[in-house]
């Protein structure tokens, strides 16, 4: 990947668990922001990953903040360096816990109120640095600490709910696919206004499978469909890498699944629901991409 910077803000002593996609998600992100750049980061895995104080990983600023409060802050210190001229890149980076269900009603007012902002929500589908408890982005089926039968509830579906904001960028990503968030995380950047992108983030001890296997898990979500890759500009979306073959021809939502341990207790009847759900999702895209709907 020759177009991707040599330079490195996310150092190789992360205390990140063996084959997590986290540290891999920050390398690109920052690789495309460049050193003019503070990370706005709430209570989630990445409060760890960092490293311990006086010590750290991450090789730019970093303003560690509560659960709630990440997009109010980097509303506030997005309009500070804006009135003292500087064009500071100001990036929230949030778990889906801390984005899906807890930092929700901060994410939609700076939404709201246009904020020259990049918020990554890396989505890792359950509340992992304190134990694999479920959250709103916890799939359907899908075992947890605090649902050792499987969820019972469809995942909450964050991008209609940003979506409904009119930001004027917005992408998902997945960690199994480094350039293809590199160039949306670029792209996000060289736009003024809020700008929001979700990427799928595997976790080998919360999602149950060998830490060796986060890229080919990753890459599994995506040629099912369980994970759509996109952007959306100005409202327009358009279909990107990987996904534009899965719209055509993907592989069954069962294979991605039984890649993991967490979904063994998952019952026939929710795996079909799960299929059908895909199948539901890309129809709707098909629609929206040629303008039907």
């Amino acid at each position: 990947m020759a177009e991707i910077p040599d330079d490195e803000y996310i150092l190789k002593t992360t205390s990140a668990c063996a084959g997590c996609s986290i540290p891999l998600c920050l390398r690109y992100i920052t690789k495309a922001a460049g050193p003019d750049t503070v990370l706005v980061i709430p209570a989630c895995c990445t409060s760890v990953i960092q490293g311990l104080y006086p010590n750290t990983a991450v090789n730019i600023p970093v303003y560690n903040v509560a659960f709630a409060s990440a997009a109010a802050v980097a509303s506030g210190m997005s309009e500070a360096f804006r009135a003292a001229g500087k064009k500071t890149n100001v990036i929230c980076f949030a778990g889906d816990g801390g984005t899906v269900d807890i930092g929700i009603q901060a994410l939609s007012g700076a939404l709201e109120r246009g904020t020259d902002f990049l918020y990554v929500c890396y989505d890792n589908e359950a509340y992992s640095n304190t134990g694999m408890q479920r959250s709103g982005a916890t799939p359907l089926g899908a075992a947890t600490t605090t649902t050792p039968a499987g969820k019972k509830e469809f995942k909450k579906d964050l991008d209609a709910i940003v979506n409904a904001h009119n930001p004027v960028y917005m992408a998902t990503a997945c960690s199994a696919y480094p350039l293809d968030l590199y160039n949306k995380v670029e792209k996000a950047l060289s736009i003024t206004g809020p700008k929001f992108i979700h990427i799928l983030a595997p976790c080998p001890p919360g999602w149950r499978y060998q830490s060796d296997k986060t890229i080919s898990v990753g890459k599994l979500a995506v040629q099912s469909g369980m994970w759509v890759l996109y952007e959306r500009e100005n409202g327009k979306i358009s279909l990107t890498g990987a996904s534009k073959a899965a719209a055509k021809k993907r592989i069954p939502v069962e294979d991605y699944l039984k890649a993991q341990g967490r979904f063994k207790t998952a019952s026939k009847e929710e795996i079909s629901e799960l299929q059908q759900a895909v199948e539901n999702n890309f129809k709707r895209i098909e629609k929206e991409v040629d303008g039907t709907c």
